[in-house]
């Protein structure tokens, strides 16, 4: 009956409110937000094959320059709980600042270059590290420090931080329009020393953090993540997605 039918909207519509679901939710992905990404000129301060991946896989429209800014923070002033995830955002907040610097300071036919419609500038750095009992493991300097960080990492659990900061020409150059820190929990297998020796002469860990890329070889030796798989590759999509959609509505 019609009654029927109108109490069972009600017992939704409640259910609904109480559970924190709403049914015009606001989008916390880019999908829907391609007319405010037409808007900005989206740049990457990073060479990471990873990330410029990543990017791709959500079809934004970026341009690369590299940031010049020297990863040399004084670790010991990231030690703690929470030290090493505190490491990436300020790593991440020092390139992403540099790129917006350089852009402003360069020449007009430069910024034309890198901006050809005059946008707001949106420019984002990032940093990824592996905390091992809270040692921040970067990349190897060294086959034999890739070595020593594989066999370091065998058998046990370990962490990935990846820290995500955003500056825009809008907010200017003093302070990050946003950063976050997303970490996962990784899992390694056993490491035979035949399986370290081989995996460290491919080549593959020695442009990651902690001598191993899970996108790669390297993915054999994970047992399992809890957390995002993205975070571990390098840049963590969703959040990423989540708090850009957040900036391009304020």
């Amino acid at each position: 009956s019609l009654c029927v039918r109108g109490m069972r909207s009600i017992v939704m519509a409640a259910a609904l409110a109480t559970s924190g679901v709403s049914a015009m939710a606001s989008p916390s992905s880019l999908i829907a937000r391609q007319a405010q990404l037409s808007k900005i000129r989206l740049i990457l301060g990073s060479q990471s094959p990873r990330r410029r991946e990543i990017f791709d896989l959500l079809e934004l429209d970026y341009a690369v320059v590299v940031s010049d800014f020297e990863e040399n923070l004084d670790k010991a002033d990231f030690v703690g709980e929470g030290g090493p995830a505190r490491y990436t955002v300020a790593n991440a907040e020092g390139k992403a600042q540099d790129v917006l610097k350089t852009i402003l300071a360069s020449s007009d036919e430069e910024r034309v270059a890198h901006n050809p419609e005059g946008k707001p500038l949106v420019v984002v750095g990032s940093d990824t590290v592996v905390d091992l009992d809270g040692v921040i493991l970067e990349k190897p300097k060294s086959t034999d420090a890739a070595k020593a960080m594989l066999r370091s990492l065998s058998g046990r659990s370990h962490y990935v931080h990846t820290g995500v900061s955003v500056f825009t020409s809008e907010a200017g150059i003093e302070a990050p329009a946003l950063s976050f820190s997303e970490t996962t929990h990784v899992h390694f297998g056993e490491l035979s020393e035949e399986e370290i020796e081989a995996y460290v002469a491919s080549g593959e860990p020695m442009d990651k953090a902690g001598s191993y890329g899970i996108q790669g070889l390297g993915g054999q030796f994970v047992d399992r993540i809890d957390g995002c798989y993205f975070t571990v590759m390098g840049f963590p999509m969703r959040r990423f997605s989540k708090e850009l959609c957040k900036l391009l509505e304020s």
